[in-house]
């Protein structure tokens, strides 16, 4: 039987993890603009769904770790998370940065040519609404360019949803466990890549994934022998916390 061929990988090999890592504060449009100026050219961020339909970035399913209020974010409309401060946690000279839309995202990243890794993050129970949300407003905003952005979750029901509301998009499957059943999950939807925790990467994985023509991942690669190690092993994609890693390697 032949090894089916890899899919077309049009993305840089370095990616900054929610924007800038540890260097700015996580999700927000200023982390992208450091992560740029640090060199990166790809990031990954995590994307949410208001109460009120707007796609948003933010990683937890409260605000208390990142944002100067408390409690859950599944009943909060937009205009209620856009008056929060999304920077002021990380220090001072961010205070009054705010939360990130998708589509003010979009701007950016169509301005930069940068490419984007979207996360799709939702809120227990939300799992096909954001999915699907996240998929159609990615496949609208970022419709003129050739290189659309890569979709990912650890949820399987928000990818499922994502397949069927753009299944041009390409798709990856984030996994911090080898669960039973995930590779027939991966190929169920159809994705060209697979986003691994990287101490779960070694050669029979890699392996495993090339026979089925999917791409390799890593998150969250923050040290030099561990990116030496996945690059050894010839993965696609290294997401990280450190923008100065890409030099130390």
């Amino acid at each position: 039987m032949n090894r089916p061929t890899l899919s077309p990988w049009p993305y840089p090999l370095w990616i900054g993890h929610r924007g800038a890592g540890k260097d700015a504060p996580e999700n927000t449009l200023v982390a992208f603009q450091r992560g740029w100026s640090a060199g990166f050219r790809m990031f990954e961020c995590d994307v949410k769904l208001s109460a009120d339909g707007v796609p948003y970035l933010l990683h937890d399913a409260t605000l208390d770790r990142t944002t100067n209020a408390r409690g859950g974010v599944e009943a909060l409309n937009w205009a209620d998370l856009a008056a929060l401060d999304a920077g002021g946690w990380h220090s001072d000279v961010y205070a009054g940065e705010p939360l990130l839309r998708l589509d003010a995202l979009a701007d950016w990243c169509l301005d930069h040519q940068a490419s984007m890794n979207l996360e799709i993050k939702p809120v227990p129970g939300h799992e096909a609404a954001t999915g699907a949300a996240v998929a159609r407003a990615a496949q609208a905003l970022w419709a003129q360019v050739d290189v659309q952005p890569l979709l990912s979750s650890f949820q399987v029901h928000a990818l499922q949803a994502a397949q069927q509301a753009a299944p041009e998009l390409p798709r990856a499957l984030l996994l911090d466990r080898l669960w039973a059943g995930w590779a027939d999950a991966a190929r169920q939807l159809q994705v060209v890549g697979l986003v691994v925790q990287h101490r779960l990467i070694d050669q029979a994985l890699v392996d495993t994934a090339r026979r089925q023509g999917w791409r390799m991942l890593s998150y969250t690669v923050n040290e030099v022998a561990q990116a030496q190690r996945l690059l050894q092993l010839g993965l696609d994609g290294l997401i990280t916390d450190r923008m100065q890693l890409p030099t130390q390697v």
